[in-house]
């Protein structure tokens, strides 16, 4: 079988990992299409490096743009070499731009789709990743999802039919990911971290709490009022409004540039907390074992809110930042993301 895998953010590279190392063990031909999507050599070329991903065999470099625009520019650049290549399977990841402009441009080839993480929801459709994950569940032919809460999201909307519990496939890159972070990074004496030091680790991107200076200075100085160390890499969306915003003096943020794969995992590893926006750094943190503080009103992963490891916080709720001190979780660590998953979806996707 001939397989193309599409990846052009962070988690996906990550969830790549895995899955391309048994499918090619298993004898299928793979070629990897890389869209560009993030283009900042500690979000791209390093976690290839990394996570010794092959290569890629297509290079789309769409960079960055509005959501039209990039979506646009995948679809027209990614559909002559689906022509070219004909496979027989594409698989696409998650929710962003590069996901829903590989469902669509497949779809419409009568090229088949499997896609991984499927049929999560938020159910906040102001959200674009909630619409790129709702079109690219409906036109895709195989569900991967990771776990029974999207089996119920599947049945509610008509899809059980082509949709398999596989578990998360995080967890296989989690469980290889971090052995190779202990033994290799040095972030924590680049950064002067001891190891005793409890530290939060912040990561932002969505628009609605990085676009507006107002806002991100709203949240950076109500954590700074915690008295504990935040460690926060700034992605490059944050990047550009840090650098257009008169910034204040922080007692206690320490910002940070993005961080390679291996060096992000061992700050994962040692903080005593997560806070964040991004759907995928829940799901890391709970696997990790790390309690995890959402800086949104909603997740799709609501599995790790009902385990008491992951706690809602919108930055405008009367609660925020002080509901953070407060926040323990409980002892028991329910397995809810599953074993050894990559070989569960080549299992699906073989038959």
């Amino acid at each position: 079988m001939k397989i193309i895998q599409l990846v052009g953010a962070r988690p996906q590279f990550v969830k790549l990992a895995p899955l391309s190392k048994v499918i090619r063990t298993a004898g299928h031909e793979e070629l990897i299409v890389h869209s560009g999507q993030h283009y900042d050599i500690q979000m791209n070329e390093v976690f290839f490096r990394d996570m010794e991903i092959p290569a890629p065999d297509y290079n789309l470099s769409v960079g960055s743009g509005s959501q039209a625009l990039q979506t646009a520019e995948i679809l027209s650049l990614l559909e002559p070499i689906l022509i070219k290549q004909s496979p027989d399977l594409l698989i696409v990841y998650g929710d962003t731009n590069t996901t829903l402009a590989g469902a669509l441009a497949a779809a419409k080839l009568q090229i088949r789709i499997a896609h991984v993480e499927a049929c999560l929801r938020s159910f906040n459709r102001s959200m674009p990743e909630e619409i790129n994950r709702i079109v690219t569940d409906h036109v895709s032919d195989i569900l991967l999802a990771p776990t029974p809460m999207a089996m119920e999201n599947a049945k509610r909307e008509g899809l059980s039919d082509k949709c398999s519990l596989v578990g998360d496939i995080m967890v296989d890159s989690l469980l290889f990911g971090i052995g190779k972070a202990r033994s290799q990074s040095q972030v924590l004496q680049e950064l002067k971290i001891s190891e005793d030091e409890k530290f939060h680790l912040l990561t932002l991107h969505r628009p609605y709490n990085v676009d507006s200076p107002q806002n991100l200075e709203h949240i950076l100085s109500s954590l700074d009022t915690l008295g504990t160390r935040v460690v926060f890499p700034v992605h490059p969306r944050t990047r550009q409004v840090l650098q257009n915003m008169q910034r204040k003096q922080f007692s206690h943020i320490n910002f940070v540039g993005p961080q390679a794969y291996l060096d992000f995992l061992m700050l994962m590893d040692n903080c005593s907390m997560m806070l964040s926006d991004s759907g995928g750094i829940q799901k890391e943190a709970y696997i990790l074992q790390k309690p995890c503080v959402t800086l949104r009103p909603e997740t799709e992963w609501v599995e790790t809110v009902q385990s008491g490891w992951n706690m809602l916080l919108p930055t405008d709720d009367p609660a925020f930042p002080n509901a953070i001190k407060d926040f323990q979780p409980p002892s028991d660590h329910p397995d809810i993301f599953g074993k050894d998953v990559s070989h569960s979806i080549l299992e699906v996707i073989e038959n």
